[in-house]
């Protein structure tokens, strides 16, 4: 009998610890939505626009800066060198699970890169973040005492390669299909146009910009052209005005400047390496300097030189002032977060072409398979003693990774790229909704097993 009820006791504190936090995130997003809902409009779409560029360039970098750098080490980097691989894991494992629901559900065959891409990559910024500092938020978590700061750490040190894989690998997998180019430029023509004629009475949806506020700015002369494909593929086919040809681009460079060393070492390369390098030169890799990524770099320097760390960060440091006034900021970051996703969801669902059968499968594949596997992924780690021993929010990080939904971020991309833009639109909305129930059923599964197994 005693046993029975310390049975019930534990689940009952175990559901609570799961899901109250995440009751606290959705309480803000619906604060969100109601303020942001088009029948309302209590608060109008240049605040949370606003809001939404304060969130990018002042508090994220301010919370990463202030809890990554104190936790920061070189002995803690060697240590943590499992985050970063497990992000690579978690998105090579979900763009195989990608593939097997296109080739299942076979989505309209311009959306099969798309429906790869989306389903691999996931929320492993703000959103985690969030979550984090919900779980944390109380002195009796289940974690330490210090469970925000750590965690904080962790989550941050995931994001520069998260950064980085969005500026290679999405943003050429999110490339226009070369065999669709005709239809996909005729309606990016149009949707530049619809855009652009919008961004003087901000109305561009909220999703577009919720986690790269001005990326509109940072388009390219071939990112709504299929410049890798028709690098590599060499078709006749299509329209050579509408499609650059790399090779007269090459050409008109060595015109220009014929005794450069750049143009002596072009003509010296084979054909092959000279395409990769021109698609390099494409890769906005340039863009990865964001703020939250300087943060990142800011706190691992300072982080890992003790005689700077102690100039910046402790009670008794110098510059403590300073690091609390960030610490101040960095407060505002979960809840203008979750009222950002709340404005967002409040637009609600655009028109898809990707189809139900497709749709679906991406909701199975990301919020329900994926985070069955990443729990094997994760105790394996720990069977091979590949991390930390006894650190409990460090492996709930790690399963978190395979947890969220699709990125925020896809909705910029697709913009940018203007490729699949109401798919991408459509899909993360319904992601978001249902992770509000997926989340909460593996955080309870993830909690019961980090309490009976570590």
């Amino acid at each position: 009998m005693g046993f029975s009820d310390s049975e019930v006791k534990f689940g009952q504190q175990e559901l609570i610890h799961a899901v109250v936090p995440l009751l606290k995130l959705l309480c803000l997003a619906v604060i969100g939505t109601l303020l942001a809902h088009p029948k309302t409009q209590i608060v109008p779409k240049s605040t949370f626009k606003l809001l939404s560029k304060l969130v990018f360039a002042l508090f994220l970098p301010c919370t990463i800066f202030f809890h990554l750098g104190q936790s920061i080490s070189v002995q803690n980097l060697a240590l943590w060198w499992f985050i970063p691989v497990n992000v690579i894991i978690s998105t090579v494992i979900g763009c195989l699970l990608g593939l097997l629901v296109a080739v299942i559900c076979r989505p309209p065959p311009e959306f099969f890169r798309f429906t790869v891409i989306v389903t691999g990559f996931g929320n492993t910024g703000n959103l985690m973040l969030a979550i984090v500092g919900s779980i944390c938020h109380n002195a009796n978590n289940s974690f330490s005492p210090n469970c925000h700061t750590t965690g904080t750490a962790y989550v941050s040190l995931a994001q520069w390669v998260s950064v980085l894989l969005v500026y290679t690998l999405v943003y050429h997998m999110m490339e226009p299909p070369l065999e669709y180019y005709e239809v996909v430029e005729d309606e990016g023509e149009i949707e530049i146009v619809h855009e652009d004629l919008l961004v003087n009475n901000l109305s561009r949806p909220l999703l577009h910009e919720a986690e790269w506020p001005g990326m509109e700015d940072q388009a390219t002369e071939h990112c709504k052209t299929p410049f890798i494909a028709r690098v590599f593929a060499n078709v006749s086919d299509f329209s050579q005005s509408s499609i650059p040809d790399p090779d007269s681009l090459q050409d008109v460079h060595e015109r220009e400047h014929p005794q450069s060393p750049k143009s002596i070492r072009c003509l010296a390369e084979p054909r092959m390496v000279r395409k990769m390098r021109i698609v390099a030169e494409q890769t906005p890799v340039r863009h990865i300097l964001q703020p939250p990524t300087v943060a990142t770099f800011l706190a691992l320097i300072i982080g890992m030189v003790p005689s700077l760390k102690s100039i910046v960060y402790g009670d008794d440091a110098p510059l403590s002032f300073l690091t609390d006034s960030l610490d101040i900021m960095a407060g505002a970051m979960v809840p203008s977060v979750m009222l950002v996703l709340g404005g967002m969801l409040a637009e609600g669902p655009n028109e898809s072409r990707l189809g139900i059968r497709t749709t679906v499968g991406i909701l199975v594949a990301r919020l329900l398979i994926l985070p069955m596997l990443g729990i094997g992924v994760v105790f394996a780690a720990d069977r091979l003693s590949l991390l930390i021993e006894g650190d409990k929010m460090f492996r709930f990080v790690l399963l978190l990774q395979y947890t969220t939904p699709s990125a925020i971020l896809f909705g910029a991309i697709a913009s940018l790229r203007g490729y699949a833009v109401s798919e991408a639109s459509a899909l993360l909305f319904w992601q978001h909704v249902f992770a509000l129930f997926s989340l909460s059923m593996y955080s309870i599964i993830y909690i019961k097993l980090l309490l009976t197994y570590i």
